[in-house]
């Protein structure tokens, strides 16, 4: 096997792409501003320099590993090195670091204290700030801007989309959307990926924790909250505790404490959509119809969004089924009433997407010129509003969502899992029950961590091709076989890598812990007193003698039309 020597230490070449990688293997944390590992190498900011035995500098990201090389990361040169790039971003950088709302989470805050810059020895040239908040799903300051182009990346590569880009030259370049448009004018679907990556306050989630307060602070309103599955799986992080901890309880117990009147769980409207899409599908394979394009999933706001602005001949072939949290606020609107003395009711959805804020402001979700989710609020945002509330998270005793909507199938608990949705509904489709049945589709090829994954399964007697879609350049690359003639029966697509798990409104995670994620949904569903969603008794109540007898269709359903 061959070894590199890194301080002084042996290491083996595994397969590394880059020295980068194997210092990190090595049990180092190599300071970088510009690399992640799902993104191509940028090499922008110097940060993960090394010294060679040559003396000379190179950049770990971009240096491939080589058998005998001997480098240094931790050198008096390399200090000063760094430091000084650090001292340079300070100088053109706006410093009001206790109101950024990256404050203790920014990077470049975090490597300042780390190489004890504290004082720059260059005035500082940074502008006043300019805040692009024209987006319902992010705000933009231009003048927190390192340049370390990881937005542009990420927007670019991973989602295809290309809604930023550097313009300009030396001392004037930036990040921009075309033509200096507001980030609303752009091609911009609002999944927030580009704020997960921003390591500085650059870009941020839209905060909308002050109208949430006030609502909550103003007791003649009534308000309800349902929270989605993949919060559970961030915040487990987030607030140190073990995987295997109630961590949904605790959610539960930490919104009564915040003030809300009602609390519910989304997987509830997970179990309608399983029920309402795995329908659809199977009306669709039964009317005899050659469909020119598969029924493609409908869950994600910015994957529909991408689809009215670059492909809408798709529309009519995407489920008319709403999401999740629009199903679940449908029927809250329909049997929830205010209590006494109340006279409006608002409903809040804590989500791990930062589409879904403007999924909730789209006219079709209006219920008599209401919409039918008043505010979203992410996992961030949670968390931010638990510590300001000086809430010990992780003290609470765990509480159960209200009733009658305490229930929810393991199918639904995973829809926040890249191929979560398409395994759920051919858990419902699938004639056999038994838990052998389940887990052979859980084997078919749904699960993983692959941005395209196919499948192929057996429905009354039809094999299904079926194909799991996470990140838009890889449904961009679907689309694409689709239309030249390849065959699928189903395609589930969300715009973010992973799943919803890994949302732009999820807190910042390497990807260790966005694997973790997934696996913990997948525990709570094995866990689960009833897998597949029509064993869910308050959802069959429902539709028997509840608010969807009759009403199914007007309630859980939208269509979508061509601008």
């Amino acid at each position: 096997m061959d070894y590199m020597t890194i301080d002084g230490i042996p290491v083996p070449i595994e397969g590394e792409k880059n020295v980068l990688e194997l210092i990190r293997k090595a049990g180092i944390e190599m300071p970088t501003f510009c690399y992640y590992s799902d993104l191509s190498v940028y090499g922008a900011c110097r940060m993960c320099v090394v010294e060679t035995g040559r003396g000379s500098f190179e950049a770990s990201c971009s240096t491939p590993p080589e058998a005998g090389m001997v480098i240094r990361t931790n050198t008096e040169r390399l200090r000063k090195y760094r430091a000084l790039i650090l001292e340079l971003l300070l100088s053109n950088h706006c410093r009001d670091c206790t109101s950024c709302p990256k404050d203790k989470k920014c990077r470049l805050q975090d490597l300042a204290f780390r190489f004890k810059v504290k004082t720059g020895r260059f005035h500082n040239t940074a502008a006043e700030s300019l805040i692009d908040d024209s987006s319902l799903c992010i705000t933009r300051d231009s003048h927190k801007c390192i340049l370390c182009g990881d937005c542009v990346r990420v927007c670019g590569e991973i989602q295809g989309i290309g809604a930023i880009g550097f313009t300009g030259r030396g001392s004037d370049m930036r990040v921009s959307a075309p033509f200096d448009a507001p980030i609303a004018e752009s091609a911009c679907v609002g999944c927030g990926q580009c704020s997960a990556v921003c390591p500085t306050g650059a870009l941020t989630v839209r905060d909308d924790t002050k109208a949430v307060w006030r609502v909550l602070d103003d007791k003649t309103v009534w308000t309800s909250v349902q929270v989605a599955p993949a919060v559970r799986a961030a915040v487990i992080s987030e607030f140190g505790m073990h995987e295997d901890s109630n961590a949904i309880g605790r959610i539960f117990a930490a919104l009564r404490r915040l003030g809300f009147d009602r609390v519910y769980d989304t997987t509830t409207g997970a179990d309608l959509t399983v029920i309402e899409e795995g329908s659809e599908l199977l009306a669709r394979l039964a009317d005899g119809k050659e469909h020119g394009f598969p029924l493609f999933s409908s869950c994600c706001p910015a994957w529909i969004q991408f689809a009215e602005n670059e492909y809408p001949e798709l529309l009519e072939d995407i489920s008319s089924c709403k999401s999740p949290m629009q199903m679940f606020a449908s029927v809250i609107r329909e049997t929830e009433k205010p209590g006494e003395g109340t006279d409006k009711r608002v409903h809040v959805a804590v989500m791990p997407c930062t589409a879904k804020k403007f999924e909730a402001a789209r006219p079709e979700f209006t219920i008599g010129g209401q919409s039918a989710v008043d505010h979203v609020i992410t996992t961030g945002e949670l968390i931010q509003m638990i510590r300001e509330a000086g809430i010990v998270f992780d003290e609470l005793v765990p509480r159960m969502p209200d009733s009658p909507f305490g229930e929810s199938s393991g199918g639904a608990v995973i829809f926040g899992v890249s191929g979560g949705v398409t395994e759920a509904a051919l858990r419902y489709i699938a004639s056999d029950k038994s838990p052998e049945s389940f887990m052979q589709i859980a084997y078919t090829g749904v699960r993983g961590d692959d941005g395209i994954k196919e499948a192929r399964v057996t429905v009354a007697g039809r094999e299904l091709r079926i194909a799991a879609v996470s990140g838009l350049q890889n449904a961009r690359e679907i689309i694409r076989r689709v239309k030249s003639g390849e065959h699928f029966d189903f395609v589930e697509v969300m715009s973010c890598r992973g799943g919803c798990v890994n949302g732009g409104g999820q807190p910042f995670a390497e990807k260790a812990d966005k694997d973790r994620r997934g696996r913990n949904l997948y525990a709570r569903d094995i866990r689960s007193p009833f897998p597949s969603a029509e064993m869910n008794r308050s959802v069959r109540a429902l539709y028997e003698s509840g608010a969807l007898k009759d009403r199914a269709r007007e309630l859980l359903h939208v269509h979508y039309a061509k601008h």
